[in-house]
């Protein structure tokens, strides 16, 4: 369930066929991605309070249901942007934030003693989503347009969510394809590889943050992220284009990664839905949790 969620971090490779064949700008397609993220968080708050009322399993099957619903309902944005938002951006948003929250919030009460590694786990399927989705998108759209893709991997989201029970994410494939000149097919195996960095970022940094505390653990990747973004635009060669994007990717998954064993600390495992919904709608990340203690 988690790796069908988290293929809306290939949204990237939906960014240059929208703009070309409807005329909308790059902000106004990237602002779909954004809305999707931003309602996660406030959805994922509400689903945690509702888990706590009605169990995990109601829960995450709604999330799973609105999430490929909203998707498919995106392959009739023919030439209405706002339909994108509302669909995409708003319904899946709610889908995603519902799914999202239910294994961070079950695992970290049955691993108490493990909290860092376990959620790391648990959201480590939803940063690898687009290692999968990336490549397969991009051949449907080449195949069938971008509209019916919506409506294909809409389809494959419900199912799979059902049975199972940032900025640079949404701009990865454009930057090697304008940036670097890489083919439509290449930039989305280096979506998929920076992806891979994403998932593994928050299964590792969650296991380091167990053993060094979670602020260390934010400390030393906030102090990477400043290295690698100061050699960022200096990057001219796909290869380390790739690399440099796997290390950002994995920082970044691990925030998302440690954040729940964070909240775990200060608030308890029973607090831990409701709370790491509203962190994800936080701009400051974690980082606002710290002075607490």
């Amino acid at each position: 369930m988690q790796v069908a969620l988290g293929a809306v971090y290939a949204w990237s490779v939906f960014r240059v066929p929208l703009t070309s064949q409807f005329g909308w700008s790059t902000s106004e397609v990237t602002l779909t991605f954004t809305i999707s993220i931003f309602v996660l968080g406030i959805a994922a708050f509400f689903g945690g309070l509702w888990q706590n009322r009605t169990g995990p399993r109601v829960v995450a099957l709604t999330g799973g249901v609105l999430y490929g619903l909203g998707v498919f309902l995106a392959s009739f944005s023919n030439n209405k942007l706002w339909w994108l938002y509302l669909s995409y951006g708003l319904i899946g948003g709610i889908g995603l934030g519902f799914s999202y929250i239910v294994p961070v919030a079950v695992l970290v009460k049955c691993f108490p003693d493990r909290r860092g590694l376990i959620t790391g786990i648990a959201v480590g399927g939803f940063g690898a989503g687009a290692l999968i989705t990336a490549p397969v998108a991009t051949a449907l759209i080449q195949s069938v347009g971008v509209l019916t893709t919506f409506a294909y991997l809409g389809i494959a989201y419900l199912i799979v969510t059902v049975i199972a029970g940032i900025s640079i994410i949404s701009q990865e494939a454009p930057i090697f394809e304008e940036l670097l000149g890489a083919s439509a097919i290449v930039a989305a195996s280096m979506v998929g590889i920076a992806s891979i960095g994403n998932a593994f970022g928050r299964v590792f940094w969650a296991w380091v943050s167990d053993l060094i505390t979670r602020r260390a653990t934010f400390f030393v990747m906030f102090v990477i992220q400043v290295l690698v973004f100061w050699f960022l635009p200096s990057v001219t060669a796909v290869t380390l284009m790739a690399i440099v994007a796997f290390v950002v990717l994995m920082c970044c998954g691990g925030g998302f990664g440690t954040m729940p064993a964070f909240a775990a600390d200060y608030f308890g495992s029973k607090n831990v839905g409701p709370i790491y919904g509203l962190m994800l709608t936080d701009p400051h990340g974690p980082a606002a949790v710290a002075p607490v203690h």
